[in-house]
């Protein structure tokens, strides 16, 4: 037996493995930015927006009695030359909404 192709076989069989598994867990969640795309596109229906931000690490939030890992961000746009604010909470698994709350 040669050790060469041993150590090689074995070598690509663990590059496998890891190249599987990071595929496998990036698949669990969308990234931030995607949501924040999606909640962009959601307000510009209603007119435009002048700042955007999200947190970019999922976090635990309670709605009993499930619990949802979510990201939290915020859009601000100008209706009628006064600034909104608003708050939203998007599940990271599948982006949706969850919950939007007027801040300002």
């Amino acid at each position: 037996m040669n050790w060469k192709y041993f150590f090689l076989g074995v070598g690509t069989g663990i590059a496998s493995a890891l190249i599987v598994k990071e595929t496998a867990t990036r698949r669990g969640t969308v990234s931030p930015e995607e949501v924040l795309d999606q909640v962009k596109a959601a307000f510009k229906k209603e007119g435009p927006i002048s700042g955007s931000w999200i947190n970019m690490t999922a976090e635990p939030f309670l709605r009993s009695p499930i619990e949802h890992q979510v990201y939290k961000g915020g859009i601000t746009r100008n209706l009628d030359g006064r600034a909104e604010l608003y708050e939203f909470i998007a599940d990271a698994k599948t982006g949706t909404i969850i919950e939007t709350n007027l801040i300002s």
